[in-house]
């Protein structure tokens, strides 16, 4: 698939549901309210698209939420999507609260790579920014995941000026530690939010990066992952430093992505609104893939160029991140 500007879109980012265990402050509201069952892709239509992506040309599917791993019978879906011709991968991005009963499950059903949302090693910290008590839990879930022979591991960490910027050397030496990986986000646009003022609490990917080199030096790598992660690499470890930066380094230019929301909204940016309902397609059309895949070639005329984000306190989208798809 090529869209109006010439990229080849090869990655699919699949939100396997919009339910989580924690309630971070950048990603969804204290009171969310969920979606109703009817309105949420079953695991087989979720299959079905999946495999329609895969014969039109896509490489990788990341399965997002929420938390994926609090859907039910999701291993299921992660060996069906794993088992499809012409995929190189399928991987995961989790906050690692469920990952002591399910890495060794995902491995075996063939998830290659697992992305694991930290963004405190503070008990209190963690607690503050994800409304929940579970910090041991994760740090037990990482190891226990770090220890299962996954090809590559990487933690995300969101950095908000004030609230954990200062804790930025103390993650990177816990990813060495473990030897995995880690990348530093600067916070998506997404949702209102009430625990922090975005300006305020914004801190760009050169700040997070000059912090690290006080203690580390960073060597530049060209190194890819299928993302948008810029990465960087330390002497005498196997670490790599990654920045997502939507703000200070736009990556628009060479996207890859797109995005399933678990309603089966294709998303065609994540900046901005503009989506075409699959969902609709699937169940119209219950096993015409065709019909579907058609729809999906149809929509990449629609991908914008580029999102715009504005380091002002305004959301630019108001679905959160719960609902696109992490």
């Amino acid at each position: 698939m090529v869209d109006g500007f010439g990229r080849r879109i090869e990655y699919l980012r699949m939100s396997v549901t919009d339910r989580c265990d924690f309630r971070c402050v950048y990603c969804m509201s204290e009171d969310v309210k969920f979606l109703p069952r009817a309105q949420v892709l079953s695991l087989e239509e979720l299959a079905t698209i999946g495999q329609a992506f895969s014969e039109l040309g896509v490489k990788k599917i990341r399965l997002t939420g929420g938390e994926p791993l609090v859907r039910h019978d999701i291993i299921s879906l992660a060996k069906k999507l794993g088992a499809l011709p012409g995929l190189d991968e399928v991987t995961m991005t989790t906050n690692g609260s469920q990952l002591v009963r399910y890495a060794e499950p995902l491995l075996k059903a063939g998830i290659k790579r697992l992305n694991i949302s930290l963004d405190s090693l503070n008990p209190l910290r963690f607690a503050a920014l994800t409304r929940r008590e579970k910090l041991d839990q994760v740090l037990d879930g990482i190891r226990v995941a770090a220890a299962a022979g996954f090809e590559r591991i990487k933690l995300n960490a969101v950095v908000l000026k004030g609230r954990n910027d200062d804790e930025v050397i103390d993650l990177v030496d816990f990813a060495r530690e473990l030897n995995i990986d880690i990348s530093f986000i600067e916070e998506m646009p997404l949702g209102v939010v009430s625990s922090h003022n975005r300006q305020e609490a914004f801190c760009s990917s050169d700040e997070v990066l000059e912090r690290i080199q006080t203690r580390y030096a960073l060597i530049a790598s060209d190194e890819k992952t299928g993302g948008p992660s810029r990465y960087y690499r330390m002497q005498e470890s196997d670490t790599r430093i990654g920045f997502i930066s939507p703000h200070s380094h736009n990556f628009c230019e060479t996207c890859n992505r797109i995005r399933l929301t678990v309603e089966g909204q294709l998303l065609l940016c994540l900046g901005r609104d503009n989506a075409v309902d699959l969902r609709a397609v699937v169940r119209r059309y219950p096993g015409d893939t065709e019909r579907l895949k058609q729809t999906v070639i149809d929509a990449m005329q629609y991908k914008p160029k580029e999102h715009t984000f504005y380091q002002d306190d305004q959301p630019q989208v108001v679905r959160f991140m719960n609902m696109t798809g992490g």
